[in-house]
């Protein structure tokens, strides 16, 4: 590897870090415990240092999907250069933090895509039209389907139709399907994912089918046995400590699926003489993530929690659960997805359950003007100075 290549990636890898703590103060940390803390669950400075060590877990355990598709799927023909790659990440990165620091939930994943986008057609790529399809049908659904299943599961925790222990205990049984059935590094072969529910299945001598059903019903009533007997107890301490587990997940998903916004652009440098393994990549783009969470995320945690609706337990645990299948969801099938776009969304559902209390209309304009102009000005600023650094070079 020669010194002006190593020094190149170096700078790259910079950038890489850079944009990684953006995320962790930012999108990934600020996020996913927001409903928790604005339930007075947690404290502030607590949910940002929890967030970080999952955060951390979930990119290197689940990043490899997004990492790959922002590396190698946004553009045909064309992949990064390293010169690219710094042009598209500080672009990003900058645009985050500006964000963070605004008080403005900024969507990584628009800003990420678009500056991404933006250098890759500049440098003669050709656009990757089905995945855009795909990612722009997960980006415009997320506010429908989060905030949709929020309200409806706000309300019926609110109604007297059912009683309100069985029914959060039945949504931590669907919760623990959920887990059963994503996918972890460690579980599956070499350069797979496997399934929590999948690898005990294997061990029941069923058909493959019939073990994965087994073992994920076990899974739910495992889940939904143990928080009925908490809610039992203690039902405000029950709810509570299920409202954190369901943060903890969401943390854990941001990882699995920011991480990859932060390092996906450095994908393509690594077959070009720099031999470098994905999962030590992965490793030190959660380093960032955790940094960022720790040292930027309080900010934003309290911006979320607090400006955008006023939520108790049960409303929270509404916007946290579609919050995790929908971020899991996208790691499963690569796709980079915004957590400011689905937690605000989410949340604002199980707000409106309560006839519309506490949300700021003009908070939510703002926040969508700001998810446009991100990935609209992300792909203009990315395009303009990777077009005139190459008139320089």
């Amino acid at each position: 590897m020669g010194v002006e290549t190593l020094a190149t990636f170096a700078v790259a890898a910079a950038a890489s870090l850079f944009m990684a703590w953006a995320i962790g103060a930012g999108s990934s940390g600020s996020t996913p415990f927001a409903p928790a803390v604005g339930a007075n669950a947690i404290s502030v400075l607590r949910a940002g240092l929890i967030v970080g060590v999952l955060g951390f877990s979930g990119a290197v355990l689940q990043g490899a999907n997004v990492t790959e598709a922002v590396g190698g799927e946004l553009i045909i023909g064309e992949p990064l250069t390293a010169v690219a790659a710094i042009v598209g990440l500080l672009t990003a990165a900058v645009l985050v933090a500006l964000g963070v620091f605004a008080g403005y939930p900024i969507a990584t994943a628009f800003t990420v895509t678009g500056a991404v986008v933006g250098v890759g057609l500049a440098m003669g790529g050709a656009p990757a039209w089905g995945k855009y399809t795909e990612i722009l049908t997960l980006w415009t659904l997320t506010p429908f389907v989060g905030g949709g299943i929020a309200y409806a599961i706000a309300r019926l925790i609110r109604g007297d139709r059912f009683d309100e222990d069985r029914l959060i205990a039945g949504l931590a049984g669907v919760v623990g399907a959920l887990i059963a059935n994503i996918g972890f590094t460690f579980l599956g072969p070499a350069g797979e994912q496997g399934s929590i529910a999948g690898t005990l299945g294997a061990t029941t001598g069923l058909s493959t089918t019939a073990g994965v059903v087994v073992a994920t019903l076990g899974v739910a009533l495992t889940a939904m046995a143990t928080l009925w007997l908490a809610l039992n107890r203690d039902r405000a301490a029950g709810q509570r400590r299920f409202l954190l587990f369901l943060g903890g997940l969401v943390a854990f998903s941001a990882g699995g699926s920011q991480v990859g916004l932060a390092i996906g652009p450095l994908v393509p440098l690594l077959g070009s003489g720099i031999n470098i393994p994905l999962w030590a990549v992965l490793v030190g783009g959660g380093f960032g993530l955790l940094l960022g969470s720790w040292t930027g995320a309080p900010r934003m945690i309290k911006a979320i929690s607090q400006d955008y609706s006023s939520l108790g337990p049960r409303r929270s645990i509404a916007a946290l659960i579609p919050s995790f299948a929908i971020a899991q969801t996208a790691v499963y099938f690569g796709i980079p997805v915004s957590f400011n776009e689905i937690i605000v969304s989410a949340i604002v559902g199980s707000g409106l359950a309560a006839g519309n209390a506490g949300v700021s209309r003009d908070k939510m304009l703002y926040t969508v003007l700001a998810w446009v102009g991100s990935l609209v000005s992300a792909f203009v600023i990315g395009y303009v100075v990777y077009t005139a650094v190459q008139l320089v070079l």
